[in-house]
């Protein structure tokens, strides 16, 4: 349509210069024109005139549409990927206006690439290589190398960043997660000097980061490596005033041993730097055939965990915490038991935590407090008036719909409060939210009695204690287990006793071993013990057997 365009004006230029030389030479020569001849003569000028502007018109549209056509193949070459070509001489001379244009364009694209290609491969943050950045760098370097000499990949989680998120902001956090990368740039270029040799450093997600070394030759390279980068990470860090600690906790895997490729060495450095979070953060552990079983029996226990439920393998049993004055339960506490198919029977330590770690502890909670409120309801029917405490973790007690939920069960089966006992950690209830505490507050005032667990292992605050809806504190058997040698023990034991019974709330002494224990803490002044000492754990029909009578002598009494 362009050259058409151009072809039609140059026609039209040229008609317009004849017309107007053949009406300027009759104007001029008006005088001398007196016939046909004359005229005739002004009309050839005329034609002669407007065939020389047809053909000046004609080269003018002839080089720009060649230059069209210069500037439409150039832009086919920029679609294909060619932004650094110049553009052609004859679009410049020809259509100045569109070779600038052109070039502005080209230019343009060219820096939203490179901007582009810096986002794809770099972390915004921290300036380092991303995930996608690091993996391909690593690849390559497996890929091209030459033998088979010991390399290390390097997986780093820092220790208490979620804290500094939590309470300082997200833009703390990424001021945070830029000075980790710089510290890591200089431990690196520090170990670098001492023949460590140069590495790939990302940052894969959140607060973890990567390194890999492609030639780590002294064997011991690996281990000083670490000990730098926790040396380096350890130093206190100055976000806008506010001074923060942090530690970081390193996997680490070494080539080929532990891996020939980058996904199986990530998998290792992951699996060992989890062992580490695991075994008091801020250390470093090294990835090793027995920490791949344990990590497997691990991940074959959490498959278990998930079914166990569905085929119906979980137990309670019942072990009473005794009134040693009169010899019968105060009150008796529900154990979770996990008889597996293909082991023998699982106490809650071996996969308790994993069911908080995985979630399937709302589900396991669940069932425990549907099967101790039937079991309450069926006792109390029986004359059975035996309350029943269950522990409650923290992730239970912080679901929204809890409260409903145990009400619900406590109708369905038709369980009296009053048999009904709550047991939560002393850790939660020194943090407790107040909406959480308004709750437990009127769950207490129905009936339902409120225990603290383990308490002497978490951080207590005694002018809270008092204003907590509690009735009775349960001793950790930390605090007991030295009584019977330590004047030390024993004192310190006295004083939380005493400072307890002091505010009103009744004392169980849990974990209790041996006699001794038992005649040093009742001249102290405790009577509720639990423990192997006093009775152990047991089926609900061997409890019955030997505690129910006891239970409905005292009910009488």
């Amino acid at each position: 349509m362009q050259g058409v365009s151009l072809q039609s004006r140059a026609i039209a230029f040229a008609a317009s210069a004849g017309a107007v030389a053949f009406i300027l030479a009759l104007l001029a020569g008006q005088q001398s024109y007196g016939d046909i001849g004359d005229i005739g003569s002004a009309l050839v000028m005329a034609i002669l005139c407007g065939i020389m502007s047809w053909a000046s018109a004609q080269r003018t549209v002839s080089g720009i549409a060649a230059s069209v056509d210069s500037a439409t193949e150039r832009l086919l070459g920029a679609a294909h990927g060619d932004l650094h070509a110049p553009v052609p001489q004859e679009i410049t001379r020809d259509l100045p206006d569109l070779s600038v244009a052109m070039e502005s364009l080209f230019s343009q694209v060219r820096t939203n690439l490179d901007n582009v290609h810096l986002l794809a491969m770099f972390d915004p943050v921290t300036g380092l290589a991303n995930r996608t950045s690091f993996c391909r760098q690593v690849e390559r370097l497996l890929l091209e190398r030459e033998d088979d000499g010991p390399a290390a990949l390097f997986f780093l989680d820092l220790d208490g960043f979620k804290a500094v998120n939590d309470t300082l902001g997200h833009a703390a956090g990424d001021q945070l997660l830029s000075r980790v990368a710089g510290r890591l740039r200089e431990a690196i270029m520090t170990q670098a000097d001492t023949g460590a040799g140069d590495a790939v450093i990302g940052r894969l997600a959140g607060d973890e980061f990567t390194l890999f070394f492609p030639h780590l030759k002294p064997a011991d390279a690996a281990t000083r490596i670490a000990r730098a980068i926790q040396f380096a990470l350890n130093e206190r860090f100055d976000l806008g005033g506010q001074q923060i600690d942090i530690g970081v906790s390193i996997g680490v895997a070494h080539y080929p041993e532990h891996g020939d490729t980058l996904a199986a060495l990530l998998r290792s450095a992951d699996i060992a730097m989890y062992h580490a979070k695991n075994n008091g953060r801020g250390r470093t552990e090294h990835f090793s055939p027995q920490l791949a079983r344990q990590v497997a029996g691990r991940a074959e226990l959490e498959r278990d965990l998930r079914i166990a439920l569905e085929r119906g393998e979980f137990m309670l049993q019942f072990q009473p915490q005794i009134d040693v004055n009169s010899g019968t339960p105060a009150v008796v506490e529900a154990l979770l038991r996990w008889r597996h198919p293909e082991r023998a029977l699982i106490l809650p330590g071996h996969f308790v935590p994993l069911a908080e770690e995985t979630g399937a502890i709302i589900d396991l909670g669940e069932w425990v407090m549907d099967s101790v409120c039937e079991t309450a309801a069926r006792w109390a029917q029986a004359g059975v008036q035996q309350r029943i405490a269950i522990n409650i973790s923290p992730r239970e007690l912080t679901q929204a719909d809890f409260f409903m939920r145990l009400r619900h069960a406590m109708v369905r089966h038709g369980t009296p409060p009053h048999m009904l006992e709550l047991e939560i950690t002393e850790t939660l209830a020194m943090e407790m939210e107040p909406p959480l505490l308004a709750q437990l507050h009127a769950l207490r005032a129905e009936g339902v009695r409120v225990a603290i667990d383990d308490f002497g292992t978490g951080y207590s605050n005694l002018s809270r204690l008092k204003d907590l809806p509690v009735d009775r504190v349960k001793i950790d058997r930390s605090l007991i287990q030295d009584i019977a040698t330590s004047a030390e023990a024993r004192t310190i034991c006295s004083a939380v006793i005493a400072l307890i019974q002091g505010l009103g709330l009744e004392v169980v002494v849990e974990g209790v071993e041996h006699q001794m224990q038992v005649d040093m803490l009742r001249a102290i002044g405790c009577t509720v013990f639990q423990g192997f000492h006093i009775a152990r754990p047991a089926d609900e029909q061997d409890y019955l057997t030997h505690f129910a009578p006891a239970a409905r002598r005292a009910e009488e009494g």
